[in-house]
């Protein structure tokens, strides 16, 4: 059984995707960014963003009936990995610690928008029941 889930983000509907879309024992989630209420926060601050964008991933995991321990692998792509690599990847290890997913840490040339410093991808596994 495949459940769309969406967030209300300013570009589901415009680019045709979903926050999440679980099917049985596996959730996929798209990029999460540091976009609340459709308005970029913490601009200039990679770890806040990173905080927010977990936040955002989050969300879309309990709406879909999954949990942080079910994380088995992240992405983070990062606009200025010299600069905020290290940041970013501080951020994930408080968040993730316990959970030690399979994780892997891009630089990319820009994001959607040029205020975004990082955006993070998430896929989570359960066993079945």
């Amino acid at each position: 059984m495949r459940k769309i889930i969406g967030s209300a983000g300013p570009w589901e509907d415009r680019y045709g995707y979903s926050r999440a879309v679980a099917s049985g024992p596996h959730l996929w989630i798209a990029g999460c960014t540091s976009v609340v209420d459709g308005e970029l926060v913490h601009e200039g601050d990679a770890a806040a963003q990173t905080r927010v964008a977990v936040d955002v991933a989050r969300r879309a995991i309990e709406t879909a009936g999954f949990d942080l321990a079910d994380v088995v692998r992240t992405r983070m792509y990062v606009v200025d990995l010299p600069r905020d690599g290290d940041a970013v990847a501080t951020v994930h290890g408080e968040i993730f610690r316990d959970v030690r997913p399979a994780s892997t840490l891009l630089g990319v040339a820009a994001l959607l928008d040029p205020r975004m410093l990082v955006e993070v991808e998430v896929e989570c596994y359960r066993e079945p029941s």
